[in-house]
């Protein structure tokens, strides 16, 4: 086929893609042999056009047959004119027809000069809002001063009911912590080994002290491997290790609490531990809800502050002072300052720690077990790193008693 036929414009006389020229005769169908000569023929001067193909849509809008609306260069509307060159040749820019009206032809006056709309009301600023603490402080302190009743009740009054309430918090502990992991990673640590492992730790760590916790907490890690292998081998690896973490962050760390009530002055050693964590956490809350700027880790914990950080700090020295100098045989004013310190530190890493995993967990609080603050994992979250600081130091300034 000759390139000359796709989009040849037709001659006079000679039918177009539209159809026969006005004024000419008829001519045979699309598609129809023409009479004459063959068409391949030698002496023929002319091929059969063939259609040619617009560049954009033939039809715009409800058209069945609209000549113009199928030519690229032509207006939409029959009536419609350009009244810019820029316009026609596809050159349009805002400024083109500033000053020039657009010919709409016979549409009514509104279409033609649109009324302006009238500016959207501003919605009124929202009114201030007071500063919330982010949790019901009624039943925080409520639940807060009924566990510090039960504790130092046990504490003071049987050492072995204190040492089952510790027990018991483990256990409670390890099963928030293995439903979270199964729940939103579904890592299956297995909790029955866990938990009696955890319980016998505690006890192993009150009667044997650090070489009994070591050893339980051994045996705690092979109980973990070996029940596992009871179920399929798919996620063996990733279950045992959390499972054996998860033996050493509760119930391991929480035997250093056990191993202080062992002293002479054993009970006021551990309320020493619990006033000088629950001052530094109450510092670092009060400080950072009230002078609070500068975040201290955005990505791990967005309510932290630098200014809480520096509350606890404080607090915490100061009731670490006043502990060592009137709760703990042979206690010195200077050292309570440094226990102090290290307590808000441990604290807060411990705090930050919890809220590392919570947030790759994807939740907000380890549990519901507790109103207004949420589960025992929660609680525990500063408590457990701290345990192993407060007794080093206590071992270190006074003895093991």
């Amino acid at each position: 086929m000759n390139d000359s036929s796709w989009g040849a414009p037709p001659s006079a006389g000679q039918a177009g893609y539209w159809g026969p020229a006005e004024g000419g005769p008829a001519q045979p169908a699309p598609g129809a042999v023409p009479a004459g000569p063959a068409y391949d023929a030698p002496e023929a001067q002319q091929t059969r056009p063939m259609p040619v193909v617009p560049d954009v849509p033939a039809y715009v809008g409800d058209q069945d047959d609209d000549r113009g609306a199928a030519r690229p260069g032509g207006p939409l509307f029959p009536n419609e004119s350009f009244p810019n060159e820029a316009l026609h040749n596809g050159t349009f820019r805002n400024d083109t027809f500033q000053n020039e009206p657009f010919q709409t032809g016979g549409l009514p006056a509104e279409i033609q000069n649109p009324e302006p709309m009238p500016d959207a009301p501003q919605p009124p600023p929202p009114a201030p809002q007071k500063k919330s603490a982010g949790r019901d402080l009624s039943a925080a302190i409520g639940v807060g001063v009924g566990l510090g009743v039960v504790i130092i009740a046990s504490l003071f009054i049987v050492k072995a009911v204190f040492i089952g309430v510790i027990a018991v918090a483990v256990v409670v502990g390890l099963w928030e912590l293995t439903s979270r992991l199964q729940e939103r990673k579904g890592i299956k640590a297995p909790l029955v080994p866990l938990a009696v492992g955890g319980a016998a730790m505690i006890v192993a760590g009150y009667v044997r002290g650090a070489e009994g916790a070591w050893v339980a907490m051994a045996l705690t890690a092979l109980a973990v491997l070996v029940w596992r292998m009871t179920e399929p081998p798919e996620g063996y690896l990733k279950d045992v290790t959390a499972g054996v973490f998860a033996a050493f962050y509760v119930p391991f760390l929480a035997t250093f609490v056990a191993m202080m009530l062992t002293a002479d002055d054993g009970p006021w050693r551990v309320l020493t531990f619990l006033l000088l964590t629950v001052v530094s956490d109450t510092g670092a809350y009060a400080v950072g809800w009230r002078f609070g700027k500068n975040r201290l880790a955005p990505r791990i914990s967005p309510g932290k502050t630098r200014e809480g950080l520096l509350g606890a700090v404080l607090f915490a020295m100061v009731a670490g002072a006043l502990c060592m100098r009137f709760l703990i045989d042979d206690g010195a004013w200077w050292q309570g300052l440094l226990l102090g310190l290290a307590v808000a530190a441990s604290a807060t890493l411990g705090d930050l720690g919890e809220s590392m995993i919570k947030r790759d967990l994807g939740i907000k609080d380890m549990g519901t077990l507790l109103p207004g603050h949420g589960g025992i994992m929660d609680r525990l979250d500063s408590l457990l790193p701290t345990a192993p600081v407060v007794w080093l130091l206590m071992v270190v300034f006074v003895g093991g008693g």
